[in-house]
């Protein structure tokens, strides 16, 4: 399977009024961004830690609202803060207020203030990986039995590089995987994911491989894309304004890739 590149943001949505959020996710549409992301926080990541932070869900079914095309999600929810059947049913409601346009994109968590602030219980990295195996597969199901059905079989997207869990989660259910790390990183776990479709049988290319890149400029995509990443998300915070000037670059890089 060949895959197009593509280009996605993230709108971190902290230090920020909600109308700059909303915004910056209408200008980056415009520009011609694939995917637009935020991310499942409660307080901000950097920065003032009590600064101003909005919640996770309720914007994505705001953005359902105010775009008409981009692909819409969280890079990622944390599996932790929502029973697996209600993350279904808000999944899919979005996807039917977006006319088809969500991406589910889940984590097992891991920012422990998160818990704690809000009255989770974090328990331990293995507890919370044990949490998103049992998770998949509910989701999945509960979406079966929805009445009306989601629109599309939703994209669902696995953050994480844990070589023998999260990967393996991410072979046996995942249409996209994110990473984190420098090219080399990236190439090495793919390496693994793709062993852990071997060892089920599924075609490792049915999986989009999906990274971060934080250079204003596109030199870096060509490593990426070596090293097996077709989808690239830029990340933007409200401390700057939403300043996505290094945006356009990005996606002509895309679109002669593309093109060749």
């Amino acid at each position: 399977m060949t895959r197009p590149i593509r280009i996605a943001v993230q709108l971190q949505p902290q230090h920020a009024e909600y109308a700059e959020i909303r915004d910056a996710a209408v200008r980056a549409e415009e520009m011609g961004v694939d995917i637009v992301f935020n991310w499942d926080h409660f307080f901000p990541l950097s920065g003032p830690s009590d600064g101003k932070h909005f919640e996770c869900w309720t914007m994505l079914g705001s953005w359902a609202e105010v775009t008409e095309r981009v692909e819409i999600g969280a890079l990622v929810t944390c599996n932790s803060y929502r029973n697996p059947d209600l993350l279904a049913d808000m999944a899919r409601t979005v996807d039917h207020a977006s006319g088809g346009r969500l991406i589910l994109g889940i984590g097992a968590g891991w920012l422990e203030k998160d818990y704690r602030e809000y009255g989770y219980e974090f328990g331990t990295r293995a507890s919370r990986l044990a949490d998103l195996e049992q998770a998949l597969p509910r989701i999945e199901g509960r979406w079966r039995r929805l009445n009306p059905s989601p629109t599309r079989d939703i994209p669902i997207l696995v953050g994480g590089g844990g070589e023998r869990k999260t990967l393996r989660y991410t072979a046996e259910h995942a249409d996209i995987w994110h990473g984190f790390g420098q090219p080399d990183v990236i190439r090495h776990k793919n390496a693994v994911l793709d062993r852990h479709c071997a060892d089920i049988g599924r075609d490792p290319s049915t999986i989009e491989r999906s990274c971060g890149a934080s250079a204003r400029k596109p030199d870096l995509g060509d490593r990426l894309v070596e090293a097996g990443a077709t989808l690239i998300t830029l990340g933007f915070g409200g401390d700057s304004g939403y300043e996505m000037s290094m945006v356009p670059e990005w996606l002509a890089w895309r679109d002669q890739r593309n093109a060749a």
